[in-house]
């Protein structure tokens, strides 16, 4: 379903009992191509690590056998020329030689170069260890993509020292600190444009008595502990009465205070999830619990950079009395009903049965929807569109039962169980977890599953034969005020969503479309760092009237749209003058225009309007007037800048018979500084003569 056609309608709560349609089975087996581990395989995670346009591989290996070597799978399609969707081992040669208990592994660009480093979260139950940083050894490093190098003790600072709440007795000479960690999340906490840490522990044998930890990325992939509190325990555990570090309140175990007073950041966590819950731009946190309830944590960021701290919400927001047994294995958040907030699927949630529950748009949950024959001892889920229908469906990692297939229903949460006949899965399995994504780039997801017990990793290739023909949906767009230029950065925040998991969504080419006064810049970038949370910085020093919106291009070449949005911007002080005298041709006589304020370390923007669309046309900014009148060439045009050329556009004009010059301003240039811009366009009537504008004087702020 196209973002322009989607839907938005609440979940009603009921199961829909839905004949099942006849299609053929959606997966075969392509565990074949796939080497084998003979390892006790706690998690998988894909990215393309080299940079050819696949998805590769790595996986945490150890868990409850204890110390393994991770291992790194490099698909061989793309740079390596051979058939995409078969992977090779490549651990050997690389990845470094490290035996841990890794729990889970998680691909993420740490230190912003452009290529994907790793992480892994280690156990201590064993062997005193810490949790690892693998950086990618391509992009800022300088060597080649795809091999990595162990950083872990470069990579934690300040740990056992003030502010931090580990103690010293618990920091690691190598790196890092003891703990317990089976899970660990990205995201952009802060919003400044790079992935922050939750960093989970479920305490040692299983206690639920280590706190959950965040740490912060100082934009070069080192991590800072954001502990608001400054409070330090004096051991491994944070007990009840103890501040709560990075929530608002006291620790408080299993604590319904909503008000900020109290907060339990001490659970068994199997797995945690980040994603913006309440739909105010920020990334909120969901922490697992095994035996009690889930902990749900509402972000109060108040503003870009700056991290207030977290309140528990479990209490207000969690279906407290809709959760019930001790085997909460596991949680995903996704947009189930495509009504524009994330839903949550439970594993686990009431006495085995997996359930799914409904956003109300606040991130309260509700409605709970019973996946049918759930009620087994299962490990994972994972949310994607399978059957190209434009509902995400869901892969279930059965661990104690047999993986499922649930079939999603459009516009609504309601699962139909496929049959292994129609889904494909068989087999007696051991899953621990599934990661989908299109490793054969036919277009549609597979998904590659972690075997426990020295059992082979198993990938389900996706049969659909249909290439996924849905656009991401942009539903919400935080507005930009009314302002006043400055040389800060605007920023501008959006909600992206689509037909897989929130964690895709970061491969996506999602940027800013954005005009002044009806003329076209280029492009911005925008990161979207494993939630639907859409970033993108732009010039705060634009003056006229502003229009932008987001898009986002999935990898089948699928682009969607927000809504448009406006603004105006004015300058505190005149900073752009016009002088001298156009000459008019058949074209009438074109304007040019300053779209920016030029403080130091910013960019100037300057346009030729006036001109029809695709008439070839030169913007000069040069860096000194004519020296008295303007020079007249007669039967050409008036020339009124000379001196030297900074900067120049030539070509034809946009749709909007606009040409745009960008001149970056260095940091440190002092106020006052003039340039000078003409627009010249090609008349094309009567010998071609050219129109020219009047000259503008631009003045640095």
């Amino acid at each position: 379903m196209s973002s322009n056609s989607r839907l938005f309608l609440a979940s009603t709560g009921v199961v829909a009992l839905l004949v099942p349609s006849l299609r053929a089975q959606i997966f075969s087996n392509a565990s074949p191509q796939i080497p084998a581990t003979a390892s006790f395989t706690e998690a998988i995670d894909l990215a393309d690590i080299d940079g050819d346009g696949d998805w590769d591989a790595a996986l945490a290996d150890g868990g409850d056998l204890g110390n393994d070597q991770n291992r790194v799978w490099l698909n061989q399609g793309g740079a390596q020329g051979g058939a995409l969707g078969f992977f090779v081992d490549v651990t050997a040669t690389q990845a470094p030689v490290v035996s841990d208990q890794s729990r889970d592994i998680e691909f993420a660009d740490l230190d912003g170069d452009g290529d994907m480093d790793l992480h892994a979260s280690n156990d201590s139950t064993l062997v005193n260890q810490a949790s690892r940083f693998w950086i990618n050894a391509g992009g800022a490093q300088g060597g080649s993509a795809g091999v990595y190098v162990d950083d872990t003790a470069a990579r934690w600072l300040g740990l056992g020292a003030a502010g931090s709440s580990v103690p010293p007795p618990v920091v690691l000479a190598a790196g890092g600190f003891i703990d317990w960690t089976s899970d660990s999340d990205f995201a952009d906490l802060d919003l400044d444009g790079d992935v922050d840490l939750l960093h989970s522990s479920r305490g040692s044998g299983f206690n639920g008595l280590v706190p959950t930890r965040m740490f912060v990325n100082d934009g070069s992939g080192r991590f800072s502990e954001f502990n608001p509190s400054g409070h330090m325990p004096g051991s491994f555990n944070l007990m009840n009465g103890e501040p709560g570090l990075w929530c608002a309140g006291i620790q408080q175990a299993n604590t319904l205070d909503a008000s900020g007073a109290f907060c339990d950041i001490t659970t068994i966590a199997i797995g945690v999830e980040l994603a913006d819950t309440d739909a105010d731009f920020d990334v909120d946190a969901l922490l697992g619990e095994r035996q009690l309830l889930p902990r749900m944590f509402r972000n109060r960021r108040a503003d870009i950079g700056f991290l207030g701290r977290f309140i528990d919400k479990t209490g207000a927001d969690m279906p407290v009395a809709q959760i019930s047994g001790t085997l909460h294995m596991e949680q995903e958040l996704a947009d189930m009903d495509g009504d524009g907030d994330v839903d949550l699927l439970g594993v686990g949630y009431q006495n085995f049965n997996d359930v799914a529950y409904s956003n109300g748009g606040n991130g309260v949950w509700g409605g709970p929807v019973v996946l049918p024959g759930s009620g087994n001892d299962d490990n994972d889920v994972e949310l994607c569109d399978y059957d190209m229908d434009g509902a995400l469906d869901v892969y279930v990692a059965g661990f104690a039962a047999p993986d499922r297939v649930y079939r999603g229903t459009d516009g609504a949460i309601a699962f139909t169980l496929l049959t292994s006949g129609q889904s494909g899965i068989a087999g007696s399995l051991r899953s621990l977890l599934a990661r989908a994504g299109d490793v054969d780039a036919d277009g549609d997801y597979d998904v590659l599953v972690a075997q426990d017990a020295n059992m082979h990793e198993l990938m389900w290739k996706n049969e659909s034969a249909t290439a996924d023909a849905h656009a991401p949906y942009l539903p919400n767009v935080r507005p930009i005020a009314n302002q006043t230029a400055a040389a800060t950065q605007v920023l501008a925040l959006a909600h992206v969503y689509d037909n897989t998991s929130l964690r895709q969504l970061e491969a996506n080419d999602t940027r800013v479309e954005l005009s002044v006064d009806g003329c076209a810049l280029p492009e911005f970038a925008a990161s979207v760092l494993a939630t639907q949370v859409a970033r993108a910085a732009l010039p705060g020093n634009l003056v006229g009237a502003v229009s932008w919106r987001f898009l986002s291009t999935d990898g089948s070449g699928n682009t969607g749209v927000s809504a448009q949005q406006a603004y105006s911007a004015s300058a505190a002080n005149p900073f752009a003058f016009g002088y001298g005298a156009g000459s008019p041709g058949s074209l009438g006589t074109p304007t040019v225009h300053a779209l920016s304020v030029p403080f130091a370390g910013t960019t100037l923007y300057v346009a030729g309007k006036g001109a029809p669309a695709g008439t070839l046309s030169w913007l000069a900014v040069t860096s000194a007037p004519a020296p008295s009148a303007p020079l007249a060439l007669p039967g050409l045009c008036n020339v009124n800048v000379l001196g030297t050329l900074i900067a120049l556009d030539v070509g034809p004009t946009d749709a909007s018979g606009c040409s745009v010059a960008a001149l970056a301003v260095p940091a440190g240039t002092p106020a006052g500084i003039s340039v000078y811009a003409q627009f010249l366009a090609l008349d094309g009537q009567g010998g071609d003569l050219l129109s020219s504008s009047a000259g503008l004087q631009i003045d640095t702020q």
